[in-house]
């Protein structure tokens, strides 16, 4: 799976599916950048036929309802949707 880093403070891995059409992905992004969070993300939908179904099995094993974006944060919290005051109570920001 293709990922993109973003530099910024550590606060743990904070990993998000997203899709690059999707404006709420894109506001998540922003958020993250603007607070200065180090995060990965891959854009499922630019990935290749075969790696676009593995990593949508992966997420929907962690998010069944799938929806984008759904933020992995430390392997413990899971949140889906631009939810910009739940990311920042799960790292305390």
């Amino acid at each position: 799976m293709k990922t993109t880093k973003v530099k910024g403070e550590d606060y743990g891995r904070v990993f998000l599916y997203t899709l690059s059409t999707c404006i709420w992905c894109k506001k998540t992004k922003e958020f993250l950048k603007n607070s200065n969070v180090e995060f990965e993300y891959c854009d499922v939908d630019l990935l290749d036929e075969k790696d676009q179904e593995l990593t949508e099995r992966e997420m929907r094993e962690l998010n069944p309802g799938g929806g984008f974006p759904t933020i992995i944060i430390n392997n413990n919290d899971i949140i889906s949707g631009y939810q910009p005051e739940k990311i920042s109570d799960v790292l305390g920001l």
